[in-house]
């Protein structure tokens, strides 16, 4: 970015963008729903493609001069099906929905009536708002069946089965925000067809992971996969839905003109980027040292007598259980803030509900997640300084200035792509 053109117009905003850029290179981000893509990406971003409106699908738009838009776009399209291994006489790919939850309203809203039943994960025990929570739209619009974790914060099939049984969902939901385990989408495509139930899979948190063979896809069973693509996949803010063939003229409508205008078509253009890079050798020990990043902060921290939900990870995502430090989710995330370390505070599984309901502004957990640090180049080693790092802030608050000082003398080593 050449920050002299943004200073000369605007000193303000250039002031922020680099004050933002110096919080972020000298601390650690163990958000797991963030990452970092590459300078070829955010080049694409801001590409001219920003300047063109281009309603509608490619060629057959509303506007004139789509000549490029419309080749841009089907290219982005062919490589969302080239990373995930589809026939395209099969699934059909839209990648205009602007966000996550956007795309998922699009398909509960092509494939169902108001008031269908839908069958997800209770959101403080990993689910998502756009799954049926409560707060959103879909939870209003429809029915939501919830299912649970189990008591050692594992999914129970077999529980899962007996419910959309009983209650008859017209669709189920297998994805999550913060699950740390494999999923079993198997499973859950032979769950729903069971029932006649449409099956949907929300990989939103572990697309790159998918895409680089470190998780089972859900391809093969669902009728329906939803995914951001600035998570795990390193691109810009952005979704893409694919969906069978059939059900292309149920959902696509609801994206344009149901709840969208225009595509971001510089976005777009960015998501393009960012799977053609998906596609390289690179990407895929990148995705595998995710997983071995997780594993190693996963047993680190338990080493320290945190209490990890289901015990540890397999993924990108640690998911931390804080009773028996004696400390909430809010003050935790404050006090590794004022270290460096950059988590966010989260709701944990609570089966029997043993707990008062917590808060979302205060839960009983927080989670952590590698995709970052891993982008920065960072591995096991220092995956296990980390842990020791949290440890201390979390048990010694008086060791925050020292640590401080010490995560900005790592964080110089792996400075940001």
């Amino acid at each position: 970015m050449d920050l002299k053109i943004i200073k000369k117009i605007d000193p303000k905003m250039a002031g922020l963008i680099e004050k933002e850029e110096k919080r972020q290179q000298e601390t650690l981000t163990l958000i797991a729903s963030e990452n970092y893509p590459s300078k070829a990406v955010r080049e694409a971003l801001s590409s001219i493609f920003v300047a063109k409106y281009a309603e509608g699908r490619p060629y057959k738009r509303y506007y004139a001069g789509q000549e490029f838009i419309d080749k841009m776009e089907t290219l982005v399209e062919e490589r969302a099906r080239e990373v995930f291994g589809l026939d395209s006489k099969v699934w059909a790919v839209n990648v205009q929905p602007l966000s996550g939850t956007p795309a998922n309203y699009a398909v509960w809203r092509g494939l169902l009536k108001l008031g269908d039943k839908i069958m997800s994960l209770h959101l403080p025990h990993g689910g998502h708002l756009s799954h049926g929570s409560p707060a959103s739209l879909v939870g209003k619009d429809f029915k939501i069946v919830n299912y649970f974790l189990d008591k050692n914060g594992w999914l129970n099939y077999d529980e899962v089965e007996k419910l959309a049984e009983k209650e008859k969902p017209n669709l189920i939901i297998a994805g999550y925000s913060a699950y740390p385990r494999i999923v079993d989408f198997k499973r859950f495509g032979e769950i729903a067809k069971k029932i006649g139930a449409y099956f949907v899979a929300d990989i939103a948190h572990i697309a790159g992971l998918i895409a680089g063979k470190v998780h089972p896809s859900p391809f093969p069973y669902a009728d329906v996969v939803t995914t951001t693509t600035h998570k795990t996949l390193r691109g810009p803010r952005g979704a893409i839905i694919f969906c069978k063939r059939e059900l292309e003229k149920k959902i696509f409508p609801i994206v344009f003109p149901g709840i969208q205008g225009g595509p971001h078509e510089h976005s777009i253009c960015a998501i393009g980027v960012a799977l053609k890079e998906v596609m390289s050798q690179k990407f895929k020990r990148y995705a595998r040292q995710i997983v071995k990043n997780t594993k190693a902060l996963a047993a680190e921290l338990k080493r320290y007598d945190f209490n990890l939900i289901s015990g540890g990870s397999d993924n990108h995502l640690v998911l931390i259980d804080l009773r028996n430090k004696n400390i909430s989710g809010k003050p935790a995330q404050e006090r590794l803030e004022q270290a460096g370390i950059v988590i966010n505070r989260n709701t944990i599984p609570t089966i029997p509900v043993d707990v008062p309901r917590q808060s979302p502004f205060d839960p009983l957990g927080m989670r952590l997640g590698t995709p970052a640090l891993t982008t920065r180049g960072m591995k096991e080693k220092e995956m296990r300084k980390i842990a020791f790092w949290i440890n201390e802030v979390i048990s010694k608050p008086k060791s925050i200035p020292r640590v401080k000082q010490e995560i900005r003398k790592l964080c110089q080593k792996y400075p940001i792509p």
